[in-house]
């Protein structure tokens, strides 16, 4: 039987400075959905109800919650209100996260090496990616992701030189060595950095081979299917971060979320 649900745990609203009023509500509620603070399959409150828990109008409440239901957490019945769905969806590439934290959802210990960094000069890929000038340098990193010790992926990722970071991002600019760190992909630190500013983002998705040189970093045959991740991220409507990403059938299953229009 399904009831209501009497007190909805949320943390304090934060808004990150840029960010939409929805999207902070939302985020409140995602997380508190999928922290386990309300009930699979509950009733939720009103929008009446949220507003006033949340400090927001209704209809910053409703767009939220149009949003959830995209996503999957929610689902509406007509004349009775919002639930919580009674399963929720898995993560994959529909929200901008690290692959490191997409195949973290399953089980193995999973690694970030670093094979290489540095400063290089662009490439057509490059320079159409990330919309800068053929005579900028970009850095450059090689990290391998690896699940229990055996390399499942291999991502090229890069972002543009302090010259051109200054202009997109002054802060992560200012805080570039934060990138080198290592451990964790360029992506990671950069979110790290940035923060909820970033987006949207594009994933292409093809399917391509390993190749000599970069197969040779996973462990594969030149002649091994593998699966490209073109990846393109914004800031502010400019391209601030560009990969491409090899992703081996040992690296498990990418979701893609969709919803009937």
């Amino acid at each position: 039987m399904t009831t209501a649900v009497s007190a909805l745990r949320l943390d304090p609203l934060v808004v990150p400075t840029g960010q939409p009023l929805r999207v902070a509500v939302y985020t409140s509620l995602a997380d508190a959905i999928r922290g386990g603070r309300v009930e699979l399959g509950s009733l939720l409150p009103n929008e009446a109800e949220l507003g006033i828990a949340l400090r927001v109008s209704r209809t910053v409440v409703r767009e939220a919650l149009m949003l959830l239901e995209e996503d999957g957490l929610i689902r509406t019945r007509r004349g009775i209100g919002r639930f919580v769905a009674e399963a929720l969806p898995q993560v994959g590439l529909e929200l901008l996260r690290p692959l490191e934290k997409v195949i973290a959802e399953g089980s193995g210990e999973v690694t970030v090496e670093r094979m290489l960094e540095e400063l290089q000069p662009t490439s057509d890929f490059i320079t159409r990616g990330l919309q800068v000038d053929p005579r900028h340098e970009v850095w450059v990193q090689e990290n391998v992701l690896k699940r229990d010790g055996e390399a499942v992926a291999q991502l090229l990722e890069i972002i543009p030189s302090a010259e051109v970071l200054a202009e997109r991002s002054p802060v992560l600019a200012a805080r570039l060595d934060e990138t080198r760190a290592p451990g964790r992909s360029l992506l990671a630190a950069v979110m790290d950095i940035v923060g909820p500013a970033l987006g949207p983002a594009i994933y292409d998705v093809t399917v391509g081979r390993a190749g000599a040189e970069r197969g040779k970093g996973i462990g594969l045959k030149a002649s091994t299917p593998v699966l490209v991740l073109t990846h393109n991220v914004l800031l502010d409507g400019k391209p601030i971060y560009l990969a491409k990403n090899l992703v081996t059938h040992g690296f498990g299953t990418l979701t893609i979320a969709q919803s009937a229009q």
